[in-house]
């Protein structure tokens, strides 16, 4: 039975995850080190692996979380629900967790470039298999007349790109539109773009 956390090892846990992101973030999974893992979340390096077992288990665990927020908002999508606007949800919730979390997503992109070596498993696995069954349920509500037929894979790659551009190329967003906040522009453009090709 596993034990529960107390609220010390919870804040720890936290804390190392969160120095191990932005770590992970700025040197990649090669360039990053426990040492810089400790200096970043203040706890000693014996502290660091009493939590983890090495920097590849805070990397490893870094992954998992994101992927699972990931794919929960897949498995929120109601079958049962106006097809267009569920759709325009995941993708709009996927577009918000560009803006609030693009270091995960950067993290994330650099691993797939990379070749997926810590979650190729999970790819092949989970992922796989929540991505076919929504392809499923998008064919479904084509073939009910309810949305225009369309490759439900390619349409879900289309999302992914459209939204997760904004945190893995922010930089080059940036230096083509300024500063100023344009994820309410990248959202109504998401919707407008969406709708019109999805609406029978």
């Amino acid at each position: 039975m596993k034990k529960t956390e107390t609220r010390i090892q919870k804040k720890n846990h936290s804390a190392i995850k969160a120095a191990g992101l932005k770590v992970f973030a700025q040197f990649g999974f090669r360039g990053a080190t426990l040492d810089q893992i400790a200096a970043e979340s203040g706890l000693s390096k014996p502290n660091i692996l009493y939590y983890f077992a090495s920097k590849e288990a805070i990397y490893e665990a870094l992954l998992a979380q994101l992927l699972t927020d990931w794919l929960q908002p897949v498995r929120d999508i109601d079958p049962a629900g106006d097809p267009v606007e569920e759709i325009l949800k995941y993708a709009k919730h996927k577009l918000k967790m560009s803006r609030l979390y693009p270091r995960e997503s950067r993290l994330y992109a650099t691993e797939i470039i990379q070749g997926a070596p810590r979650i190729k498993s999970v790819l092949t696995g989970e992922l796989r298999e929540v991505v076919e069954n929504l392809a499923l349920l998008i064919n479904h509500w084509a073939d009910a007349g309810l949305i225009r037929a369309i490759d439900p894979y390619h349409l879900i790659f289309s999302i992914w790109a459209m939204t997760q551009h904004y945190a893995d190329f922010d930089v080059q967003v940036k230096a083509i539109l300024g500063e100023r906040d344009h994820f309410e522009d990248a959202e109504q453009y998401l919707e407008d773009m969406l709708r019109r090709m999805l609406t029978v």
